[in-house]
């Protein structure tokens, strides 16, 4: 029920972040907002999650992982009910900023418990379970924004509502608190240790903020610059978000039996290949959607392998401020995917998927250079 529960909480979280995105932009636009001040607005969420990120292990650690959830979604679902009340660009950047606070206390909490409890054998599995309910919930969310056609409040008000839902689910979890620290230590120093044992996994949470955000954003100026029609951006684009849901649980389940550090490296150079033959089809809408779909296989599941491998080299004391990392990078990632993506486009269209291809290759390359000293040693 435990789990269950914090995974329920993680997909309705994945749905009011995947409606929010494309429903500000959409009013923001018709309220005569540039789209230049529309993106810097959407940055506000990835400000909050790395503003929140250094004051959030202490009272985990003090108070446990069930009033950090409690109060991370708290937050959340006032923020949902505000928005529509106050129709404000400088409000809703409040808002939004309070939304990436409150999310990221709530993702924080679920997954470092859920890396907590769950045994090594099975640790894959449960993160890809975790990952995917909030890419289904994600997938799900521009549904959801789209009954702003019938009145402007509606998803705000109704993501709050089934974000209460599972507020209220909380409340029948027993509280736990992380594994207290041996020896004391500052918070800084902590960090600095779980990045000194566990860099390789860190740098997969930023690869894939990274590759999401320039996907999702740049893609369509690409496709644009190949003079394809918006029908047809829209066919191909959800491709990619489609293969990371299909493949997230197989994914975790061969992690788990044949070694995290194999799969994802193989999986690493699997999309960097795929986003290089994306090169060869040109305009194609049946050859890019295929590109995007397989490449989403093998690297939708970045983020969540890349928790689990952390976990796999952390001692449980440094969970929590490994778990931080990973959020903070995956918004260092997401904030600078769209700008250094876009800056590519600008020198050539096609080198947009040599970009995405390099982000991946970098990690991958990481994981054989540390498995050869490891061998060496």
């Amino acid at each position: 029920m435990r789990f269950a529960i914090l995974t329920g909480i993680v997909a309705v979280s994945g749905l009011s972040q995947g409606m929010l995105l494309p429903l500000l932009a959409m009013l923001l636009d018709e309220n005569g907002v540039s789209s230049s001040v529309n993106g810097a607005h959407a940055a506000a969420l990835y400000i909050g999650v790395l503003t929140i990120s250094p004051f959030l292990e202490r009272p985990l650690r003090r108070y446990g992982y069930r009033l950090l959830i409690l109060l991370g979604g708290f937050i959340v679902i006032c923020s949902l009910i505000l928005f529509p009340l106050f129709p404000s660009l400088f409000f809703w950047l409040v808002l939004r900023f309070a939304i990436g606070i409150g999310d990221h206390m709530l993702h924080f909490a679920t997954q470092t418990w859920i890396t907590d409890f769950s045994l090594p054998t099975e640790r894959g599995r449960r993160l890809s379970l975790y990952g995917w309910a909030f890419g289904l919930g994600f997938t799900i969310g521009p549904l959801l924004a789209s009954l702003a056609s019938v009145e402007k409040a509606l998803p705000f008000y109704l993501a709050a509502l089934l974000s209460f839902a599972g507020w209220i689910g909380v409340f029948w979890l027993p509280n736990e608190k992380p594994k207290p620290l041996e020896r004391s230590s500052s918070a800084a120093g902590r960090f600095i240790g779980a990045w000194k044992q566990a860099w390789p996994a860190l740098l997969l949470p930023f690869a894939y903020g990274f590759l999401e955000a320039a996907v999702h954003s740049i893609f369509p100026l690409y496709a644009l610059r190949e003079r394809m029609s918006a029908e047809q951006i829209a066919f191909i684009l959800p491709c990619f978000s489609l293969g990371g849901i299909i493949f997230q649980l197989p994914l975790g389940a061969l992690s788990d039996r044949f070694g995290r550090r194999e799969i994802i490296t193989g999986a690493l150079l699997a999309g960097a290949g795929c986003f290089l033959i994306a090169l060869t089809v040109g305009a194609s809408t049946v050859g890019l959607a295929a590109c995007l779909f397989t490449a989403g296989m093998f690297t939708g599941s970045l983020f969540s392998l890349g928790i689990a491998y952390m976990t796999d080299l952390l001692p449980k004391e440094l969970l929590p401020a490994g778990n931080l990392l990973c959020g903070m990078l995956y918004s260092l990632g997401s904030m600078t995917g769209p700008p250094l993506a876009g800056s590519v486009v600008d020198l050539s269209a096609r080198a947009f998927f040599l970009a995405v291809s390099a982000v991946l290759l970098v990690p991958a390359i990481c994981l054989v250079s540390r498995r050869e000293q490891e061998t060496a040693a």
